[in-house]
Parts: structure tokens; sequence; C-alpha cells
């Protein structure tokens, strides 16, 4: 009975929030799980279903990664079967890609179809000495078939696939077929889905175990399509998301894929919180601090794992929200939390007041009701809108007067303070 481990979305070299240490995580999750699940489980072999670099053009660094985990496979015997997806696909009009290099040395095998306007099949089995081929049969009774990144193209893509398929001689006991692309309906917001009707010709073109990859997220469908999700989180967002890696073990009943996750992944923590309106400035910072503070002592939140850690921070507030001094607050939740990289999204409106006006209000009534509105929205004013409304008109006149600038001063200081004070 074949037994294969499944990933996809890699994305070794990944480089997003600025942060080496985040980058590393990649090759870390990469490396753990193909221990793990390839090597100690003893798979026949192991396939990637695009995306196992995050670019094109890649840094030393990350194809030293890359040639690391792969040799440690090639070592224990076990054969890679990949194919590239949007991120690391070759541009249109090259031949050649870091994937293509890696086939070159031996330490995968890239299944690619042929160049069917070029008058090459569009699928020829794996050729041990040219490293070129679109499908191989392996030992243990699996097809494997490759494909390319087709874009919004893979709808038409597909039958031609199909149809290529079934024109191949019979031989393994089992089909399975690399594509890198998404299923409509498993997450919002994604464009160029394909439906399921669009997938079926592949089942009846034989293939009963489809590994796709490009969704970062786990989903399996009518016990023959397969998406493992990303090998580690990309985002904050994804956290929410289920993902790992699929061992796989195939037999005369059907597949049997089973989800691993217990490997190596940067823990993150979401946090969020709602402003009402009414607190100082202050009282929202002490809030954040707080919010922390509880995701600690909960143990939502272990500063000594170095998680990535997202605060929401929401609602309206009764202060100009610009006086919050986002960068300081965000370092000051960082050293607290031993995040590794502390994401503060500042997500607040001011609060806002429009007092109903009759079509009779004369000019000094409009005035005072907007002052009053702005007045009401800030916590440091609304108790005293009346009388600072009123003070502004009156700090109006005095300037069309044609006061001085230290006569202006000295009632706008006096304005500010408190009849109690003043006595």
């Amino acid at each position: 009975m074949p037994r294969f481990l499944h990933l996809a979305d890699v994305h070794l070299g990944f480089d997003r929030y600025d942060s080496k240490e985040r980058t590393r995580d990649f090759f870390y999750a990469f490396n753990d799980a193909l221990e793990k699940y390839a090597v100690a489980a003893d798979v026949d072999f192991v396939v990637i279903a695009g995306d196992l670099f995050e670019h094109r053009n890649i840094q030393p660094a990350t194809l030293n990664q890359a040639q690391t985990c792969l040799q440690m496979l090639k070592q224990a015997g076990i054969p890679v079967l990949a194919i590239e997806g949007n991120h690391d696909n070759r541009p249109y009009g090259t031949k050649t890609s870091w994937l293509r290099y890696l086939a070159d040395w031996e330490l995968l095998l890239l299944l690619e179809p042929g160049d069917i306007s070029a008058g090459e099949p569009f699928y020829q089995p794996w050729d041990l000495e040219s490293r070129r081929g679109g499908y191989i049969d392996l030992d243990c009774g699996v097809r494997v078939l490759g494909s390319n990144w087709y874009g919004a193209a893979a709808p038409k893509s597909i039958e031609q696939i199909a149809v290529a398929i079934e024109a191949l001689p019979s031989g393994a006991m089992h089909t399975l077929m690399l594509f890198h692309h998404g299923l409509e309906g498993q997450i919002a917001r994604y464009a160029g889905a394909l439906r399921y009707a669009d997938l079926l010709p592949l089942k009846q073109a034989g293939v009963n175990y489809l590994a796709l990859g490009h969704i970062h997220k786990n989903y399996e469908v009518e016990g023959w399509i397969f998406n493992p999700g990303s090998v580690e989180a990309n985002s904050v967002e994804e956290s929410r998301y289920e993902r790992g890696v699929y061992l796989v073990e195939m037999n005369g009943s059907g597949v049997q894929a089973e989800l691993k996750q217990d490997y190596y992944q940067r823990p993150i923590v979401r946090l969020r919180f709602m402003t009402r309106g009414q607190e100082s400035q202050e009282e929202v910072e002490q809030e954040a601090i707080a919010k922390v503070t509880e995701a600690i002592q909960s143990k939502q939140l272990d500063p000594s794992q170095k998680p990535i850690v997202e605060l929401r921070i929401e609602g309206q507030v009764g202060f100009d929200r610009l006086d919050l001094d986002v960068r300081k607050l965000q370092q000051q939740l960082q050293r607290l939390s031993g995040a590794i990289i502390f994401l503060l999204k500042y997500e607040v409106e001011a609060v806002a007041y429009a007092s109903p006006l009759s079509e009779e209000a004369s000019r000094t009534q409009i005035e005072q009701e907007v002052f009053m509105d702005l007045l009401a929205a800030n916590n440091l004013y609304k108790k005293r809108s009346p009388e600072l409304a009123q003070g502004l008109i009156n700090l109006k006149d005095l300037q069309l007067e044609g006061r001085s600038e230290a006569e202006l001063y000295e009632f706008v200081q006096s304005l500010l303070i408190p009849e109690e004070e003043q006595a």
C-alpha cells in the first residue's frame, strides 16, 4: 500500500513583516514536517503542489534552505515530485526556474506537460537522463501527473489535461495529479476559483487523488480532492484556518488522508477590544495593556514562545484619534508580550454629534451648535461644551474687532480655566 506526504504552499523566502526570524520560520516548518511525516514515517514519496518558494527570484539563503530539506529526503531514498505555483513559476518566454535548477541537480522531479505548440506530446513519461517529463509511474504503484500554473485558463486547460490522461497507456493502480488552483466556496474574496464541475473531467479520466495547492486553508471534497493548506500561516488572518500536511495511504478501498499539524509553527495570537467613545486617551492605552496582560495570565499568550500578536482597537473615541501615539504603545505592548511581531490595528472613529437645526436658525445659533457638537465629541471638553461654545463665538468677535494676539491669547487662557479654579 503506497504512502506519501502531500504538501503545498511552503513559501520559502517569505519576507512579509520585514523579519529575518519570521523568514526562517518557513524553513523550520518545512524541515520539521518532512522529518516527522516523511523521513520518520518512511513514506514512499513526497509531493509539493506548487509554491515551494515565495518569489521567482530568490536569495542564496532561501535556495540553501530548499537544498537542505530536499537533500535530507534524497539521503532517505524518498523521491520528491513537484510542480510550479503562481509564486515560483517561470516568467513567460523563459525556459528555466529555480525549481528546474533543483530538478537538474536531482533533488526533485519537476513534472511539466509538454509544449504542444512545439510539437511535443502533452504528457511524456519522466526521463532520468534529461530530467524532463510530465508524469511518472512509481514502483509503489502510483502514477503521478504534473501540470502548469494556468490561472484564468484553468477550466479550459482541465479539458485538455483530461483528454491527455485518457490517451496514456494503462499502468499504475492509483493516479495522483498535482494541480495548483483553488476551489470556490473555500475562502471569501477569492476571484477565479474553480467550480467542482470544472474538476470532474479529471476524476472521469481516472484521477483518484487530486493534490491541490494555492489556497492556504485545509479542505477536502468527495474523497478525491485534497488541499492541505499552507505549511505555515502567511498572515495573521490565515491563523484562523486549519492547515498542515497530508499523510496519505492509498489502498484498494480508497484514500486515507490524515492532516498532520504537530510540527514547528510560530504561535499567532489575535486580540481585540471595542472602545465606547467615553474613554480618555490614557484609559484606551491602559485597556490595551490590560488586554495583553489578561491574555498572558490566561495562557492564551506565552511571551517565552515569541509569538506574533495582533491587537485590534475598534469603535469610537472621544478625543482626536491622532493624539494616541500608536508607535509608542505598539513598542510597549511588544515588550510586554515578548512578540517577535506586534501588529497594533488602531481603527477607531471620533465620536460624531449632529444637533438638529431649524431652517430659521440664525448664523449665531448655527455657530453655537457646530461648536457644541465639536466640543461634545471630546471627553476633555464635553461637560463644559455650552460655556466653551459661547467662548469660541466671543473669541471670533474679539478677533474681528482687531484685538492684539496678546489679548486673544489671554482670553483663550481664561476660557480654558474652569470658573471654580479662577476663583
